[in-house]
């Protein structure tokens, strides 16, 4: 059984902290090389087998480096495939997956239309690093879908964003004729499947959030060290001092709290939003602290600060916005109290 720490040691060492948003290209094989694509495939589909903790520490970790490579849509669009039993290709798509062939999940509905042949036409909006993709997993109004990106009538357009360590596209559909072969899940269980994902995809936002923000912090430590005014390292400061000690502090109490949910099988889509958005408003808050303590060359594209930001900014609109699941988290709550 691989431990976490080895995990851990292993992401550290492929991806140093001191080298930030890494190639793309390189870096995605470089994970398919170390097996990170079959951390959560079941052993009796030739997979690893592993948990929840063990994505997360390895989305932490790639979180530390602001990592390029799309990891996240990766592994959700293999864990859709994962679940979905009755899909006869499963077996298939599972091995070119696992072996480094990538399918990103999009989970927001497509806004698509059914033509007079039953073809679809219409737009799948936000799906990140779609260029080196063979197909995306879509959540089609009829269920999921893998639609294949060379497929008749399937075209690919980049849409430019702020976040320069992610690249974001539109899979456009002009008369695309889904294959029957193809639907991973339709109706009820494509409900439930919406379900299960979203709780994955909190915990890997979560988790990439706090290796941000906890990467943020040790430059902004560092620099406070080295930067001098009055001949002694600002670091001395008492009021600076405070000010790092609260964003520690921040960062550690929603460590503790993504490490209890990864454990706690129980816990509901909604506590996972919650967790979701504490761990972006972390992020968003520790690097505007980090700007700030940074003075003015943390207001420079030259200095590494704002590339932290762009990413915290990005994720606090990933799977619904800090509004949404802080009014759901507060609505649970007081129901539970009622």
């Amino acid at each position: 059984m691989i431990e976490l720490n080895e995990l851990t040691d292993a992401a550290q060492k492929a991806f140093p902290a001191d080298k930030l948003s890494p190639a793309r290209d390189a870096s995605w094989e470089l994970c398919a090389e170390m097996g990170w694509l079959m951390i959560r495939v079941p052993e009796d589909d030739g997979g690893l087998g592993l948990g929840r903790d063990a994505s997360t520490a390895i989305h932490y970790e790639m979180g530390r480096v602001l990592s390029t490579a799309p990891l996240i849509p990766a592994q959700l669009g293999l864990q859709t495939v994962i679940a979905c039993e009755a899909f006869e290709g499963r077996a298939e798509w599972l091995e070119r997956l696992s072996a480094g062939e990538y399918a990103p999940l999009h989970m927001l509905p497509a806004r698509v239309q059914a033509d007079a042949g039953g073809t679809l036409s219409g737009t799948i909006s936000g799906i990140f690093d779609a260029d080196m993709a063979v197909a995306v997993v879509a959540n089609l109004p009829s269920g999921y879908h893998l639609i294949p990106i060379d497929a008749a009538g399937v075209e690919v357009v980049e849409r430019q964003i702020w976040d320069p360590s992610r690249r974001l596209f539109d899979v456009v559909l002009d008369g695309y004729a889904p294959d029957p072969a193809l639907v991973l899940a339709a109706g009820e269980a494509a409900h439930a499947l919406h379900g299960l994902l979203s709780q994955e995809a909190h915990f890997a936002i979560a988790a990439d959030c706090l290796g941000g923000a906890s990467a943020m912090l040790d430059l902004t430590v560092e620099y406070m060290k080295m930067r001098k005014q009055f001949d002694r390292p600002i670091a001395m400061f008492q009021a600076l001092k405070h000010r790092a000690a609260d964003l520690k502090t921040r960062i550690v109490a929603a460590e503790a709290l993504l490490w209890n949910r990864v454990h706690d099988a129980d816990a509901t889509t909604t506590q996972l939003g919650g967790l979701k958005t504490l761990a972006a408003e972390v992020y968003e808050f520790v690097t505007e602290e980090a700007i700030q303590l940074h003075g003015g060359i943390g207001l420079t594209e030259e200095h590494n600060c704002h590339l932290f930001m762009k990413r915290a900014m990005l994720n606090l609109q990933l799977c619904g916005s800090s509004d949404l699941w802080n009014e759901r988290t507060g609505r649970e709550a007081l129901a539970a109290l009622a």
